[in-house]
């Protein structure tokens, strides 16, 4: 296949754009399909470390997001009755270095790899793929609207709950890795006075943090725990979410009554498992995956944009010097899967070195921070890193 066909990638949130835009470069006409109505704005702060900061530098989009930068000064954790046990930099806490890995809001990235993009890609916002058929000498897609078009390739970018992983090979379950935890995210005011900063409490198997982005008005809220086993009712059901949630941490101490409070009331919670894909492979015949859709590594890898970065970035290359796509998506998985499980390896189950499941496992953890204050590690954790990049195809 020659860098002149037609892709549909379903999804516009990291990967999504970033593919399109990199298979544009190489001539490719690109549609991206996106079920939001528009881009999402805001959203939880998250890392681009490593071989991923080297994919935004050849995007263009380096200064941008540097200059979107969050720039957090401290991350303190506290004991069970709210007091210090350690203060220490974002960067010693997150294993990267300083001056050099990024963190910026979600939105902030994905409106940067968009205006990279919007000039030259076509987006069909507030619509979705309904069926795939491969029959054909290419992809037959039937959309949520009742439009129907041929493409020459599809790329699910849509997440960790893929729907085009889903028609293309099967139920999550088969590939989904649950981690033994279940985390809710919310928005609530700052009555704190807290700026640029991360605050922490800890006991075992439970985990509160408050999250100043800026110095605004507006706390980023994380509640997770540690449940040995996924609760399903509770994920497709907002009642009982915050239920869970609230029976938790019901004898909590520190501010965690002020947080569950606003988690009651918030209109942006966002509740699920921390969990990973695990898929044998990222294509069948015309259909390849991207990101989360293919390997989620979770959250608490902090490697996920990462990884969807990075991917995006192989995946184009592959197709933009591969003669089909047959041989484009084996040399993809060729060249990411070692990456990826690096990354996913950072955390097992129950096993999140900031959220400790026993009480010895936390009071480890609290030596180790303690030791960081005194000797912090300036040394990025090697599955940040462990990629070398080709160099991207020529323009045509």
């Amino acid at each position: 296949m020659t860098p002149t066909g037609e892709v549909l990638i379903s999804g516009a949130s990291i990967s999504g754009p970033a593919l399109a835009y990199w298979l544009r470069r190489s001539g490719f006409a690109v549609t991206v399909v996106e079920k939001a109505g528009a881009l999402r704005d805001g959203g939880y702060p998250i890392d681009i470390r490593g071989t991923a900061t080297e994919v935004v530098r050849r995007m263009g989009i380096l200064p941008r997001l540097r200059d979107a930068h969050v720039d957090s000064r401290r991350c303190t954790f506290l004991d069970a009755d709210g007091s210090e046990v350690a203060t220490l930099s974002p960067s010693a806490v997150a294993g990267g270095v300083e001056g050099q890995d990024l963190e910026v809001r979600r939105g902030d990235l994905a409106t940067a790899l968009y205006g990279s993009v919007r000039d030259d890609v076509e987006f069909l916002f507030d619509d979705s793929i309904d069926t795939l058929d491969q029959s054909g000498p290419g992809v037959d897609v039937t959309f949520h609207s009742g439009r129907r078009r041929t493409f020459d390739l599809v790329v699910g970018a849509d997440g960790m709950h893929s729907h085009t992983r889903e028609s293309v090979f099967g139920p999550e379950e088969r590939f989904h890795r649950y981690l033994g935890y279940c985390f809710a995210i919310f928005t609530m005011p700052n009555t704190f006075g807290l700026s640029r900063e991360v605050m922490m409490w800890n006991t075992p198997g439970r985990a509160a943090a408050l999250y100043a982005v800026g110095g605004d008005d507006e706390l980023h809220a994380f509640l997770t725990f540690h449940q040995p086993e996924p609760p399903i009712d509770a994920l497709r059901n907002p009642d009982a979410q915050r239920d869970l949630v609230a029976t938790v941490f019901a004898d909590a101490g520190w501010e965690v009554p002020g947080m569950v409070r606003a988690m009651r009331d918030a209109d942006d919670l966002f509740f699920d498992t921390a969990g990973q894909i695990r898929m044998p492979h990222w294509s069948s015949g015309r259909v390849a995956l991207v990101g989360d859709a293919a390997y989620a590594p979770s959250f608490l890898t902090g490697q996920g944009s990462s990884l969807a970065l990075v991917g995006a970035y192989v995946l184009a290359n592959a197709l933009a010097t591969n003669r089909d796509h047959t041989a484009a998506f084996a040399a993809y998985e060729r060249d990411v899967r070692e990456f990826v499980a690096m990354n996913q390896a950072l955390v097992d189950n129950g096993g999140a070195r900031l959220f400790p499941t026993t009480a010895r496992a936390l009071e480890q953890r609290n030596t180790m921070l303690r030791g960081l204050v005194t000797m912090p590690s300036a040394t990025p954790r090697p599955a940040h890193s462990a990629l070398t990049l080709p160099e991207s195809a020529p323009m045509p």
